[in-house]
């Protein structure tokens, strides 16, 4: 945080440097738009051909091909999820929420992109639809669909509890269920979990000190975040042991809920769709 109290005193023209009027590092309108159009029009007549529970306090792995749709579904109350995703064949290539979140902002909704890491850097999923874009950003400046924060995980409760082992935090579960879904060790699949997409979780950044929040997911069952497939996909999910994440996570105390993950296979891609190629950049940095 910054301090309270700084330690040097403002220059004659911080009034001005503050007034300098900031820049969108990356304008949206250069990106490549996804066919919002085509993709609904595809929906029509699809078929539901996976469902995965994912239980409370836990995480499973799922698979969805490219051109195939996936929800993610409360269905029983308000309940958080952490969402990693990776490219099915290639445990290397998989989400880079930095970069997302760079190029589409702190909070993820319909039309936006979930995008590979380098050197890939490739849309791996889109978003194609989201019953809780009404929400917007709330008057703490929060929002649902985060692409802010890490994910809880045992070694930061390790450091704020003072030494706590505990084994349900979101990067434990997806741990855990990388290493069975892939015939991983616990060692070898933790390498693999990165940054998430916090679904359904209602997060922002205080006004005052700039520290990031979370409050009451507004999430309710039949509420969905619903996406399209880019490439070939692994996913993982952990419902979240914070529950609504209204007062704590990392916790065996809070309410929690599962999660449902329905994968459906449209009778046909979305028209002019084709899988997006790994990025066009040659590597030589530069030599």
């Amino acid at each position: 945080m910054k301090p309270a109290q700084p330690d040097h005193a403002a220059p004659a023209d911080a009034q001005t440097r503050r007034a300098i009027t900031p820049v969108i590092c990356y304008p949206p309108e250069t990106l490549p738009r996804p066919d919002l159009a085509a993709c609904r029009a595809a929906r029509d007549g699809w078929e539901r051909v996976t469902e995965v529970l994912i239980p409370a306090r836990e995480a499973r792995c799922f698979e969805v091909p490219a051109g195939h749709f996936f929800r993610i579904r409360s269905v029983e109350g308000p309940q958080v999820g952490d969402l990693n995703l990776w490219n099915a064949a290639n445990l290397a290539e998989r989400f880079y929420s930095g970069k997302t979140r760079a190029l589409h902002g702190t909070h993820l909704s319909t039309g936006d992109r979930m995008w590979t890491s380098h050197p890939y850097l490739r849309p791996m999923a889109t978003i194609t639809d989201d019953t809780l874009d009404w929400y917007g950003f709330d008057a703490f400046g929060g929002s649902v669909h985060d692409v802010i924060g890490t994910r809880c995980d045992p070694y930061t409760h390790n450091l704020l509890s003072h030494g706590g082992q505990y084994h349900h935090c979101c990067h434990s579960n997806l741990t855990r269920a990388l290493a069975d879904a892939r015939g991983l060790t616990l060692a070898e699949a933790e390498g693999h979990v990165h940054d998430v997409l916090n679904v359904f979780m209602c997060t922002g950044f205080t006004r005052d000190s700039g520290q990031y929040f979370m409050k009451a997911s507004p999430v309710r069952p039949g509420d969905y975040l619903e996406f399209f497939a880019e490439i070939d996909l692994l996913g993982g999910l952990s419902a979240c042991p914070g529950g609504d994440c209204s007062s704590e996570h990392s916790s065996d105390t809070a309410t929690c809920h599962p999660l449902l993950v329905e994968v459906f296979r449209p009778k046909a891609p979305p028209a002019g769709w084709s899988s997006p190629p790994v990025n066009g950049y040659d590597r030589s940095h530069g030599q």
